[in-house]
């Protein structure tokens, strides 16, 4: 039966990836791709031939209706993104959404997600969290701080290396000095990195040993 499949990719060590994930490429009719440069890679990698198309944040608005069509009309396709699974902090959400409201059939393999290894290897309460993903870049991101500063359920974000300190320096600010938080860095890549400590120890880690890679930032929710 045709239908959507979500598809998650390794976000560093290819090992990652299932073995049903792999299958699921290989059989689908087409593959639908955040950068088909960057999935070409891991397709080639595991020896997939499926055609690829471009699906973004750029053009999924103008892709999807044409998608759920394909499907209607008996394709099965799959859905990935650069890394993780779809949808989380990626394209992914108006085509689910699109396939439901037209009666599809979607389906979504367990696999890679950035924040879950992070959450679970901060230290932190994990039993209840909220996953924030990326904190608005300037209309709102004051609000957003002072909501969060209340919350007490630990709090994941994503961040950009380039804007980590700014964001660890809002968090001294607005959620106080001894919050406890993790920042996991590049996660099963080759220089992944766990540092926790307090806003200020973590932030002064930072400004001596500036970050790259991807980041996800667990925050320790309020007393």
């Amino acid at each position: 039966m045709a239908k959507l499949y979500l598809v998650p990719t390794p976000i560093g060590n290819l090992e990652d990836i299932t073995f049903r994930a792999v299958r699921i490429l290989k059989e689908a009719d087409l593959i639908l791709a955040e950068d088909t440069r960057n999935s070409g890679k891991l397709l080639k990698h595991f020896e997939i031939n499926t055609p690829m198309q471009s699906h973004h944040m750029h053009n999924e608005h103008k892709t999807v209706e044409n998608v759920v069509r394909q499907i209607q009309n008996g394709k099965t396709i799959a859905l990935i993104s650069d890394a993780g699974t779809p949808a989380i902090s990626d394209p992914g959400f108006l085509l689910t959404r699109a396939c439901v409201e037209a009666g599809l059939e979607v389906d979504c393999l367990p696999g890679a997600t950035a924040f879950v290894p992070a959450l679970v290897n901060s230290g932190l309460p994990n039993d209840k969290f909220v996953f924030e993903g990326f904190l608005p870049v300037k209309k709102g991101r004051q609000t957003r701080l002072e909501i969060l500063a209340q919350e007490t359920r630990t709090i994941i974000l994503y961040e950009s290396p380039h804007k980590l300190l700014k964001t660890l320096g809002q968090i001294k600010e607005y959620f106080g000095e001894d919050r406890q938080v993790s920042v996991s860095r590049e996660i099963s890549k080759l220089h992944e990195e766990t540092v926790r400590g307090t806003a200020v120890e973590v932030l002064e880690y930072y400004e001596k040993k500036p970050p790259k890679g991807e980041i996800v930032l667990v925050i320790a929710g309020k007393k």
